[in-house]
């Protein structure tokens, strides 16, 4: 398979290793972490170095075939039990984004289908998948953004919130995507950037990716955006996704469900950039998609600067649910999936046909 090349690599291979653009230095230093092992990529994906629900996936995937290149040496009975143990450590890295799972699963999958090959051989096959998954991953991204993209009018005013970017996925991105392949088709648009506290994915993130392409952003806080809609300046809203329940329910940053309500209060359509891998059918609703609850030292002010007084209680909520009721259409790879579809039956045949 042609590997694909995208201008921001979020993860990249170097021949030995996997790379992660650290994106907690963003958007001040362009560095990179290297790992070598299923808990070097866990650590990474736990403290935030890659974050976004396909980066993460795609991250796990890595982690799983540099696991098995490095007990490639051992008795297959080690080799089973300590990659086992790698896609444990992996499974407990973060719990709202579904395509972490999925692509252990995935990589289990594949593993098991092999009993008969050799602990190298099998580990080139491992590394291989991942490969795959993320050249799958721009791929995919790349037809959510076509289809995403006949939904904007030429010279739109888009609200997105959190990054939905190259940054949180291989490539190209899902809410970004669908901004960069309307762009693509010749239309002008202009990009309202949320803040996002309290981890400031917005301001870091989202606003540096678009000036490196020129795209016009401009950067709000999160409670600005109420006002905005209010005066006729935002035409659309554009968010990504870590899970979307059966019925439609969409797990997303904190901060995303207050944007929604706001924008079914002024009328503004809400879209969800989603791919099927985000979708987990095991779920009835987004009531039961676990909710990361992350350190208090990211309420309490950024990195080194504290604002907070000691002492005080905080919570730190890193998703919320929007009720699919609120959701305008989700933009798969696969097609657009309409409010309507959603209330009259949910996800289960869109996407059990969309997987064929």
């Amino acid at each position: 398979m042609k590997r694909v090349m995208e201008r921001v690599q979020t993860l990249r291979w170097n021949g030995k290793q996997i790379e992660l653009i650290d994106q907690r230095l963003l958007p001040f230093r362009t560095e990179y972490v290297a790992c070598d092992s299923a808990k070097s990529v866990a650590g990474a994906i736990r403290d935030m170095v890659v974050r976004g629900a396909p980066a993460i996936g795609v991250a796990a995937a890595y982690g799983i075939a540099l696991e098995a290149r490095r007990l490639a040496g051992t008795m297959p009975s080690v080799f089973a039990e300590r990659l086992n143990e790698g896609f444990n450590i992996l499974a407990a890295s973060r719990p709202t984004a579904v395509n972490l799972f999925w692509a252990l699963d995935r990589m289990r999958k594949l593993w098991l289908s092999h009993p008969d090959k050799s602990l190298k051989e099998l580990s080139g096959i491992l590394l291989q998948e991942a490969h795959a998954i993320l050249d799958e991953d721009i791929g995919i991204n790349r037809k959510m953004g076509q289809y995403g993209a006949t939904l904007l009018p030429d010279g739109a005013k888009v609200l997105t919130h959190c990054n939905a970017g190259a940054l949180a996925t291989a490539g190209h991105g899902t809410a970004l995507g669908v901004f960069r392949s309307a762009i693509e088709a010749g239309k002008r648009l202009s990009v309202f950037a949320d803040e996002t506290r309290p981890f400031l994915q917005g301001a870091r993130l989202t606003a540096w990716e678009l000036l490196q392409e020129n795209i016009p952003v401009t950067l709000i806080t999160d409670n600005m955006s109420g006002y905005l809609m209010s005066r006729g300046e935002i035409d659309a809203v554009v968010v990504g996704t870590d899970r979307v329940a059966a019925n439609g329910d969409v797990a997303n940053k904190i901060g995303t469900y207050m944007v929604a309500v706001l924008a079914k209060r002024h009328n503004i359509p809400f879209y969800v950039a989603c791919p099927l891998s985000t979708i987990d059918l095991s779920l009835a609703t987004g009531s039961d998609i676990p909710i990361e609850e992350r350190p208090a030292n990211e309420v309490k002010g950024f990195r080194d600067c504290h604002w907070a007084p000691e002492g005080v209680a905080i919570r730190n909520p890193a998703f919320d649910v929007t009720p699919a009721e609120l959701v305008t259409a989700l933009v798969t790879e696969k097609g657009i999936v309409t409010n309507d579809t959603l209330m009259k039956g949910g996800l289960s045949g869109f996407v059990k046909n969309g997987r064929q």
